[in-house]
Parts: C-alpha cells; sequence; structure tokens
C-alpha cells in the first residue's frame, strides 16, 4: 500500500482584493499558500505558520484571520483583502498612510500583516466591539494607547517598532474621527 494518500482538490471561488478568482485548490492548502503560491501576491508573509506572530494577517469578509491557520476550501465565496488591495485608486489607505508618517515599520516583514490588523482594528471599534481591556461595555470603546496595544497584541514585530505602530494607528483612528465629523 502506499502511504500517501492522494490529494484531494475542490474548486472554489474567492474574491480577492475586489477580483473574482475560480481555483481548484488542495484541500489541505491554507488560505495563505493559495494567496501566496496560486495568486502570486506574496505581500501577506509566511512567518510562524501557527497562527502566533500574525504576519499573514488578512481580511476575511472584514475580519482580522490568520491566513496560515485558515483552509481555503473553507472560504469558499469569501471576500478577502490582502495588503495588496487596502490602496484604491493609486492612493494609500489612511492607515498606510499613517505608518509611513510615524515609521511604524523597520525590516517590513511583518508590515503587510500589521496593516491589514490595524484596518480591521480600526472597524471593529467603529462597530463599537469591546476588547479585553475596554472598560466600559456599554459606550463606544476610545481607541486609547491600551486599547491599541490590546487589539494589536496577535501581531509581533521582530524590530519592536510598536512605538511607530501605536501612534500610527492613533493617528488614523483620529483622523477617521475628524472625517465623520
Amino acid at each position: 500500500m502506499d502511504s500517501e494518500a492522494t490529494p484531494v482538490h475542490a474548486g472554489i471561488t474567492l474574491l480577492v482584493n475586489g477580483t473574482e478568482h475560480r481555483l481548484n485548490v488542495d484541500t489541505r492548502a491554507s488560505l495563505l499558500d493559495v494567496l501566496r503560491e496560486d495568486l502570486g501576491l506574496t505581500g501577506s508573509k509566511k512567518g510562524c505558520d501557527h497562527g502566533q506572530c500574525g504576519a499573514c494577517t488578512i481580511l476575511v469578509d472584514g475580519r482580522r484571520a490568520n491566513a496560515c491557520l485558515a483552509l481555503a476550501v473553507a472560504h469558499d465565496g469569501a471576500e478577502i483583502v490582502t495588503v495588496e488591495g487596502l490602496a484604491q485608486n493609486g492612493r494609500l489607505s489612511p492607515v498606510q498612510e499613517a505608518f509611513i508618517e510615524n515609521d511604524a515599520f523597520q525590516c517590513g516583514y511583518c508590515t503587510p500583516g500589521q496593516l491589514c490588523s490595524a484596518t480591521g482594528v480600526l472597524d471593529e471599534a467603529e462597530r463599537g466591539w469591546p476588547s479585553a481591556v475596554t472598560d466600559d461595555l456599554g459606550s463606544e470603546p476610545a481607541l486609547d494607547d491600551d486599547e491599541i496595544r490590546e487589539r494589536m497584541s496577535g501581531n509581533l514585530c521582530r524590530c519592536g517598532a510598536y512605538v511607530g505602530i501605536v501612534a500610527a494607528l492613533r493617528q488614523a483612528s483620529q483622523r477617521k474621527e475628524a472625517a465623520e465629523a
């Protein structure tokens, strides 16, 4: 008997950065591997491959997800945004601009995951979702430094650019609030 099982493939459709992709994928393939290897979107990084570093963070149906832990077949029909899809019409997103202005990256390896996670953090706060450090669950969470650190705690930076990352999120949050006022 052959000890290697024959791979099983399945057809899926993913809407990635606004473009529909029909794919035939190995049912064991992670969403990260499909994005990087099948679609050539190499912005999301393979760091730990265990969901502990956040380098592979993307947005799936508007929510943050570790792409290394997500099976691609489980996301048939999902809308996915990777770091390549954050900029719109050649203009950087407010989060990307804030990262640049606050020097919120050094080597850049974790930056794609940090940017996707930060985008998700702003959306979560806007929706009023509390975090583990939200003091008053009945009020809208304020994105102070403690909230930002807690919400971004799943994204590690080997270089220690945390001061810039927190400042960038604070700035992007303030700009978003000012634009909505």
